[in-house]
């Protein structure tokens, strides 16, 4: 246990939040998504995995990872099969967690399905949660911190 730091996030997944560059991408995927096949062409290499719910591991994980202000996709969620206007409970849940870590509303957009199976496979590394919820997959892309933060 450390100060200061979520206890969800074990160390293998610190490791990967620090290692991670600007214009990175992270996926918090949920207990059904693919994520030991995805993995393997992610930059890590291999799936992280945290026992808990989407929502808790996006506000863990949101509590020390800046989101990239200079795009508009930096926070993504999977759009729901042939409904892709609509919203999820956990989606919803997630985009309150956003938008209480960056301290303002955050635009989280819809990535068709497979689209956003190649947006993850691109990815720095996958977090697979224990989220039974359909449809609680999201990419976060990494910010900055300014100097003066």
């Amino acid at each position: 246990m450390l100060k200061g730091i979520d206890p969800l996030l074990n160390a293998r997944v610190l490791g990967a939040l620090r290692a991670m560059g600007h214009g990175d991408d992270l996926i918090i995927a949920d207990a059904n998504f693919p994520a030991e096949s995805i993995s393997k062409q992610t930059v890590l290499g291999y799936p992280l995995h945290i026992d808990a719910s989407a929502t808790d591991v996006a506000r863990a994980v949101l509590s020390l990872y800046p989101l990239d202000s200079f795009v508009d996709d930096a926070a993504a969620r999977m759009e729901v099969v042939g409904r892709p206007d609509e919203i999820t409970d956990v989606q919803r849940e997630v985009q309150s967690e956003i938008d209480n870590a960056e301290g303002k509303s955050w635009p989280l957009v819809g990535i068709e399905r497979y689209a956003f199976y190649e947006r993850a496979k691109k990815a720095f590394c996958v977090i697979q949660t224990s989220e039974r919820r359909f449809y609680g997959c999201f990419a976060f892309r990494k910010g900055v911190i300014a100097p003066e933060a």
